[in-house]
């Protein structure tokens, strides 16, 4: 089940910040990333685990991490812009056009930019911890929005649980509620994390603590982010 549109009948305001997020993925991954065949770019930008639980830089060893020019720790933001693949990034940056326009549209450009950013980080830090308590290779660097972008659906969830989400499903664009849509993909994510207990989820290089900490952050904080907003008249 793919979504590919959603209903934004009630918003009233340009998602600026969500189209230049978007613009940043898409020139990140073209021009500092050569369309993911900067290898050397992705060793010294990526966030390691290791780096952020002992806040110094590790170079080389067997991922062959190289120099970070910049603080460790800014690499969770860096991380954020970029993406191991062309269909890493088409998937991530349809989820982001589709469900941040909303959400941008209730808080406004401001408080939507932080809240993406805060979601992102704090993706980030559980999938940090979730390696480091799983026994996980903590040298294994991960990179992607998609941590932001599950913060994003969390709090589309609690916003708009009954919007009509346009789905792809078996052959077929149906309409489904939102807590349909995005019930199934956060339950996608919790199954497949149970395949990191095994010891597959690093096999499969899908950082899938950072998607369920993203999605918890975001449902969690959504309502501290739009406390002042006007409610959606419906």
């Amino acid at each position: 089940m793919m979504p590919i549109g959603d209903d934004n009948s009630a918003n009233t305001i340009r998602p600026y910040v969500n189209y230049l997020l978007i613009a940043a993925n898409i020139l990140v991954f073209i021009f500092f990333q050569g369309l993911g065949g900067n290898q050397a770019f992705v060793m010294s930008f990526s966030t390691v685990p290791q780096e952020i639980i002992s806040g110094s830089d590790v170079i080389g060893g067997p991922t062959g991490l190289l120099p970070t020019p910049i603080p460790v720790w800014g690499t969770i933001l860096t991380a954020m812009f970029m993406h191991g693949s062309i269909a890493h990034i088409a998937g991530n940056m349809l989820y982001l056009w589709i469900f941040g326009d909303n959400l941008e549209n209730r808080m406004g450009h401001a408080k939507y930019l932080a809240f993406y950013l805060i979601c992102g980080v704090l993706a980030t830090l559980a999938h940090v911890f979730a390696s480091q308590a799983l026994g996980r290779d903590m040298l294994i660097p991960s990179l992607g929005a998609s941590g932001a972008i599950s913060g994003v659906l969390g709090g589309y969830l609690i916003l708009f649980p009954r919007n009509k989400v346009r789905v792809l499903a078996l052959n077929m664009i149906i309409n489904v509620p939102a807590l349909v849509s995005l019930g199934i993909w956060i339950a996608m994510q919790l199954v497949s994390s149970m395949s990191m207990f095994g010891g597959e989820g690093s096999q499969r290089g899908v950082a899938y603590a950072a998607h369920i900490g993203g999605f918890l952050a975001g449902m969690i904080l959504v309502k501290f982010f739009t406390a002042s907003a006007v409610p959606e008249a419906r």
